[in-house]
């Protein structure tokens, strides 16, 4: 396990996503609630950012801005097609307000 420290808590609003670099690596991170899920910003049939998707809190899923795909934020997995392959899912925490991930390249 490699422990990222990637921003703050205050950094994600409730209901809403938020793009994050870990180096060159774009991770999206969303939160409902106290709960927060952290997948791969990159859509895994197009080059499209997922945080700047259109986000469902209710069925926590976001949906690819370029082809709609729509992908489970707790576990990265397409629920649409046109994508088929899953986005990475990484575990995701806060600790004294900060937030970390669990990253390895």
């Amino acid at each position: 396990m490699t422990m990222i420290q990637i921003g703050h808590a205050r950094d994600v609003a409730d209901n809403s996503a938020r793009r994050f670099l870990i180096g060159t690596h774009p991770i999206a991170v969303f939160r409902v609630g106290d709960e927060l899920y952290a997948i791969d910003d990159t859509c895994s049939h197009a080059e499209a950012s997922l945080s700047a998707g259109e986000f469902d809190a209710d069925e926590l899923c976001v949906e690819c801005p370029l082809h709609g795909s729509l992908f489970d934020v707790r576990s990265g997995v397409p629920r649409t097609l046109p994508a088929f392959e899953p986005v990475r899912s990484y575990r995701i925490w806060v600790e004294d307000e900060q937030l970390f991930v669990d990253y390895s390249a």
